[in-house]
């Protein structure tokens, strides 16, 4: 979480520095909320799957893993948007 918000924090300042429009605002936004969204119910399952299964379990395990993995896949696929959107400001 600490991460996302890091990042989340220098978009925010990359944003007004290179007066990126509405859309695009709004675009940056909706991926703040997915992201921070998608770690926080990363968050509980570990929670209950820690609480549930408090022993060593490859299936629980597994689970976990999957639900960090779909918030990787969401950071990245985030991240590969705000570079479509930042380069073209920067280049």
């Amino acid at each position: 979480m600490k991460i996302h918000v890091s990042a989340m924090a220098l978009v925010i300042f990359a944003g007004f520095a290179l007066k990126i429009s509405k859309a695009e605002w709004i675009v940056c936004i909706i991926l703040f909320g997915i992201v921070l969204a998608a770690e926080m119910f990363n968050t509980v399952i570990e929670i209950m799957i820690d609480e549930m299964i408090p022993y060593q379990n490859e299936n629980a395990k597994l689970a976990k893993d999957i639900a960090a993995g779909a918030v990787l896949t969401l950071a990245i696929a985030s991240a590969m948007i705000g570079i479509m959107i930042f380069a073209p400001k920067l280049f």
